[in-house]
């Protein structure tokens, strides 16, 4: 999987991502800190990389549409977290990832939990000749 760490996500969840298999780069190694959040999230979209953040901003989904994405992974951690809690919650986001698939979806993890949103389709197979012509 393709993956972009926010600024705010340690050297350490980069190396336990890459361990995993996983192609990641940073906000960082693209000098795009402070960047504004749908800078980001573009950045994002065009390299095809999913966004894993503890930027809140990206969990509201009506806001940044997660099937517009390969995927937006918000880590949430305790009020007063240790580098221990923000490693845990990235170990939960790679073992998911080795059975679910993020793209298209805004999985918000804890430890342990990941809740999962992603956009329901709206087609309908309707019958049309059930509706006349005017």
């Amino acid at each position: 999987m393709r993956m972009k760490l926010d600024e705010n996500i340690v050297q350490r969840g980069k190396a336990l991502l890459m361990e995993a298999g996983h192609d990641v780069c940073t906000i960082l190694e693209q000098n795009l800190q402070s960047a504004p959040d749908p800078t980001v999230i573009e950045v994002c979209r065009v390299e095809q990389r999913c966004l894993v953040t503890l930027d809140l901003d990206f969990s509201n989904p009506l806001q940044y549409n997660p099937a517009e994405y390969s995927g937006i992974a918000v880590l949430r951690l305790p009020k007063r977290p240790s580098s221990q809690d923000l490693l845990d919650a990235i170990g939960t986001l790679i073992s998911a990832l080795k059975t679910e698939i993020i793209s298209g979806k805004l999985w918000i993890i804890k430890h342990g939990q990941i809740r999962i949103y992603q956009q329901e389709s709206l087609d309908l197979d309707i019958p049309t000749d059930n509706f006349p012509l005017t």
